[in-house]
């Protein structure tokens, strides 16, 4: 079995640890931290500090009001002296759901949502706090506000944002409705009053790391993010103050850094001075080539919540290596070129020279900016020519995955499985399938395949917003093709067959249930939801071999063909490997607009009901580790202790006020 028999001992502790509405919040653990060295441990404080560092960026990014919102409501509580009880209450739950989804959109489904008090009570709760001091000062680098003339302006300036919800409903809207597109549709920060006709034909110098807006003269200008070089020769950008603060932080890692590392932290120290790709670049194939025991994720990584799938959004964790379940990885890792010369693709399309990836079940003491406890695997980096040249570096996340399934338990399953023997498979097996997924996901997954040489700088450019969901759906597609491959009963990877109908039954349930997690509307927006129902729809239309069946007024999803669906997951896989390695955007749009994007939502309003009775939380917010340092006679960090907070509103007021709210 891969990865159950090495996963820690669930705490005594339940891992649910409070609810607000549909969000449960669960205590992240690292029980791998005891075992570091004192030095190892220093160097996880710094990396954490600098994690925590970057972490208002991604409430500017999405969303123009962000940051304010969020200052905001930290000072609100910060100084709630004689806020009326209800209303504080309120407030406060809303600014949990704020923290937890880095602003108020839904962050799995882009959806807004909006404070539980009226805007009258809200306004009467910011204005006592104002007349106890909050906002006097500059936090989060914004404007400190000085009279409650300033302080009703700026009320009213955020009251759209945060109290109507036709308001910019949608942090990122790749089907919009009306006469609106992608961008001016979409809620986020990448783009500021531009539409995309306005970027035909413009290539970003900044891909990633850059806001796009208009100069006075009307010019497209990127707004870079970086803190600028010591020495003035690159100025300082925008985020110039979090960057900054991240590398003071780095800098005083790099003293506790493993062989090789400091070199890392160096590079990304010199990215967040220039900003410059090139340094991107750089920092990448030296990160991927370095495996230590602690070890970080910290950057402009992602591109998801951009329509255009071009900018990418801030994000860092910070790891410790789960040595037993590691080892299985690499046994996967080192057979990936087996399994790319077993893929379904066409042979111009397979990469002759697979390089073994690095791979790490790792175990996570904070996760900071767009990174949520809801990620369970990760490869990185992102980039082909890196992937290509260097190969990838995988992350599973032991501890995400084990404390997402204490606290969700077996009622979903029993709910939602279309018959007793998916049950009893699911019951048994379950738990090993879902790991094993999320390895051969990202072990061979996402590193695999080969593009065509015209696609200069990754097939990103050319498939635009359809480019994530592809790549994602071809990653499981992989899992799915290979978990019936002898090879990994053979590696000691598998326990036995009954393992891949469990992976094949919860690839066809998933596409039901994952509507519990679309409140409104009838569209699904993320990359992740839309790769599932992709893959469920096509095979239902082009094989027969999933069924959607009622009884008893409840929908059920049921695999009537194990073989079947292997045929349709090989010709879903083969054409999605075509369409990467050609840059096909009309091939990918139909495919997507087709099969991923609508649902009923008559069946996605059962769905919820049916989760209603279960009394399980739809979303999910993790409480990171608390790291606190233990200092010799000079003021040096010399290790640090491991603690598990369950205040989760103490632990966000805490990260503030590295920026100034206290």
């Amino acid at each position: 079995m891969l990865l159950a028999a090495g996963a820690a001992a669930a705490a005594d502790v339940p891992a649910l640890v409070e609810r607000v509405g549909t969000t449960g919040f669960v205590q992240m653990e690292a029980e791998s931290f005891k075992q570091l060295s004192p030095r190892q441990q220093a160097l996880a404080y710094w990396l954490s500090q600098a994690s925590i560092a970057i972490d208002p960026i991604i409430y500017d990014q999405n969303s123009f009001y962000g940051l304010r919102q969020k200052r905001l409501l930290e000072e609100i509580l910060t100084h709630a002296k004689g806020v009326e009880p209800g209303a504080l209450r309120r407030i406060t739950e809303f600014a949990k759901l704020f923290w937890a989804n880095r602003g108020n959109h839904n962050e799995m489904t882009a959806q807004k949502f909006l404070p539980g008090c009226a805007y009258e009570q809200f306004k009467a709760a910011a204005l006592a706090a104002f007349r106890n001091g909050a906002l006097r000062r500059a936090d989060y680098g914004l404007s400190p506000i000085g009279s409650e003339a300033e302080m009703d302006r700026e009320l009213e300036a955020l009251r759209p944002s945060l109290f109507d919800a036709a308001f910019q409903p949608s942090i990122t809207a790749k089907s919009p409705q009306g006469d609106l597109d992608i961008l001016q549709a979409s809620a986020n920060n990448f783009y500021y009053g531009l539409r995309m006709a306005d970027l035909k034909n413009y290539h970003d110098a900044h891909p990633l790391n850059s806001r796009l807006t208009r100069s006075d003269s009307g010019k497209l200008v990127e707004e870079v993010y970086r803190a600028g070089t010591p020495e003035g020769k690159v100025p300082p950008g925008r985020y110039a103050g979090f960057l900054k603060k991240a590398n003071d932080c780095l800098e005083k890692a790099r003293a506790d850094a493993e062989p090789g590392q400091e070199r890392v932290l160096a590079g990304l120290i010199r990215y967040y001075q220039t900003g410059d790709p090139a340094d991107w670049m750089r920092f990448g194939v030296d990160w991927v080539q370095n495996n230590p025991p602690v070890d970080f994720a910290n950057g402009f990584i992602e591109v998801y919540r951009d329509a255009r799938a071009a900018k990418g959004t801030s994000q860092s964790f910070v790891s410790i290596t789960d040595q037993k379940v590691t080892g299985a990885m690499i046994k996967l890792a080192a057979n990936a070129q087996y399994f790319e010369n077993k893929a379904p693709w066409a042979q111009q399309y397979k990469n002759q020279q697979v390089k073994p990836p690095v791979v790490k079940a790792v175990e996570t003491v904070v996760e900071t900016g767009d990174f949520h406890v809801t990620t369970i695997g990760d490869n990185l980096p992102n980039e082909a020519e890196i992937h290509e040249k260097y190969g990838t570096k995988n992350f599973l996340f032991t501890g995400s995955a084990r404390t997402l399934r204490q606290a969700t338990g077996e009622g979903p399953l029993d709910e939602f499985a279309a018959s007793p023997e998916e049950i009893a498979i699911c019951r048994k097996y379950g738990e090993e399938a879902a790991d094993l997924m999320t390895a051969l996901h990202e072990v061979i997954g996402h590193g695999s395949g080969k593009l065509n040489p015209k696609l200069q700088g990754g097939a990103e450019p050319y498939l635009k917003e359809y480019f994530s969901t592809l790549e994602e759906a071809r990653a499981d597609l992989m899992a799915l093709w290979n978990v019936s491959d002898p090879k990994l009963r053979e590696l000691g990877l598998v326990s036995g067959p009954d393992v891949g109908q469990a992976m094949y039954y919860a690839a066809a349930r998933v596409a039901l249930t994952q509507l519990q997690r679309i409140p409104k509307g009838d569209t699904i927006e993320e990359d992740h939801q839309r790769n599932r129902q992709l893959i469920v729809n096509y095979i239902m239309d082009k094989t027969g071999a999933i069924q959607k069946v009622s009884r008893n007024g409840k929908t059920y999803l049921l695999l009537k063909d194990f073989d079947k669906m292997k045929q349709g997951v090989g010709m879903l896989l083969a054409e999605l490997m075509r369409i990467k390695a050609e840059g096909d955007y009309a091939a990918i749009r139909a495919l997507v607009d087709k099969y991923g994007v609508h649902f009923d939502p008559a069946l996605r309003d059962q769905v919820i009901a049916r989760y209603k009775k279960l009394d399980v939380p739809t979303y999910w917010c993790g409480i990171n580790a608390d790291l606190t340092p233990k200092f010799d006679g000079a003021g040096k960090v010399t290790a640090a202790a491991i603690s598990y907070p369950r205040d989760y509103g103490k632990q966000q007021l805490g990260y503030a006020a590295m920026y100034g709210v206290q």
